[in-house]
């Protein structure tokens, strides 16, 4: 983002809010801080923002509503335990925290259960900023998937300094989940240690092909 954008983006801040829900208002002075000495004292914490989105999430209650999608129930998802992963995704805005950490207003929740023939794939991205959600709902045959794999990917990342506004760069990782079949491939943002997980599903998937 050039230093151009992110003074439109200001100037626009008052319009982004009009209507929106205490806690979206919170999400967009975050992702959109203030620059020059004003920034320093009104901008909103990384922790604050991390508090709004854990109350989204909860609120959303992703893991019932993927039971009530997929129709099963949860007796019949347990050849092995269900995996959850979240992750911030590409979104409209963005920001790299004091602490080091890409956040944006996107943030996916994926969940996936397995039963004895097929892998069941819930996943939703949802927004910080307004009501908005995207849902997608996937059943695999244990025969059709290829793989499960992780990548890590690392881009510059803009952030703006303390009282000058000076444009910032820094070099991000985000971890990435796949799911792989012929023709198509289903992929996730992805946070912290998810290795065990993976090979239990690797493990699943051996068993089920051999």
């Amino acid at each position: 983002m050039s230093a151009l954008d992110y003074a439109a983006l200001v100037a626009q801040k008052a319009q982004f809010k009009r209507g929106k829900t205490p806690d979206q208002k919170l999400a967009i002075d975050y992702l959109i801080p203030k620059t020059g000495i004003l920034g320093l004292f009104l901008n909103k914490k990384d922790e604050e923002y991390d508090a709004v989105l854990k109350r989204l999430v909860d609120s959303f209650g992703s893991y019932k509503r993927a039971l009530n999608k997929i129709g099963l129930d949860e007796d019949e998802l347990k050849e092995i335990p269900p995996v959850t992963l979240y992750g911030y995704e590409d979104g409209d805005f963005e920001r790299t925290g004091k602490d080091g950490r890409y956040r944006s207003n996107k943030y996916s929740i994926t969940h996936l259960f397995f039963s004895s023939t097929q892998v069941y794939m819930y996943s939703v991205i949802l927004d910080t900023t307004d009501n908005t959600r995207k849902e997608r709902t996937e059943e695999y045959f244990y025969r059709d998937i290829t793989n499960f794999s992780t990548s890590s990917e690392s881009y510059e990342a803009t952030w703006f300094k303390g009282c000058t506004g000076k444009p910032m760069k820094r070099t991000v990782e985000v971890q990435r989940f796949g799911l792989i079949v012929p023709g198509d491939k289903f992929t996730c943002s992805t946070t912290g240690d998810i290795d065990r997980q993976i090979q239990a599903m690797k493990n699943k998937l051996r068993e089920k092909k051999a």
